[in-house]
């Protein structure tokens, strides 16, 4: 896991687990945690610190979460298939395997980490994170062909 043992502080790098998903165990449906979730099993549904906790959540490098997570702080080393948001900072170790947007302040990549996504900085204005999933612009005013009706000239 990245951070520790690197001769940082308590509060950066190193948490306190209080709740383990265990590496056989499946979750279907959403969690909400307060402190420490370190999940070496799958969970199937959103993952939500409470609000102003200071939370840390950790997928092991055979966890899976499917599902958006929401956290002061995320540390990935398995596979995540959804997005982040972060509100503090996001570690990805070198297993990690990102299927979605990660929305972050501070950022830690390893070298090896994968994200099929955008990283988005919590500051970016909004307006920059349009992209190709944003609704189409409305037709132009007049007669609009269909798929495949051939063109006049």
């Amino acid at each position: 896991m990245l951070g520790i043992g690197k001769g940082k502080s308590p509060g950066h790098g190193q948490h306190a687990v209080e709740t383990l998903v265990g590496p056989r165990a499946v979750i279907r449906g959403d969690v909400n945690f307060t402190g420490g979730l370190y999940v070496e099993g799958t969970i199937h549904g959103k993952v939500v610190a409470d609000e102003g906790s200071a939370a840390v959540l950790t997928i092991a490098d055979k966890g899976r979460i499917e599902g958006e997570v929401r956290a002061p702080v995320v540390v990935i080393n398995g596979h995540m298939q959804g997005d982040v948001y972060a509100s503090e900072r996001v570690e990805l170790a070198a297993n990690a395997r990102v299927q979605g947007n990660i929305h972050y302040k501070v950022v830690e990549m390893a070298a090896g980490a994968m994200i099929t996504g955008r990283l988005i900085h919590a500051d970016a204005p909004l307006a920059q994170l349009t992209g190709p999933d944003t609704a189409p612009a409305p037709a132009p005013a007049g007669r609009v062909k269909a798929r495949g009706e051939a063109q006049e000239a």
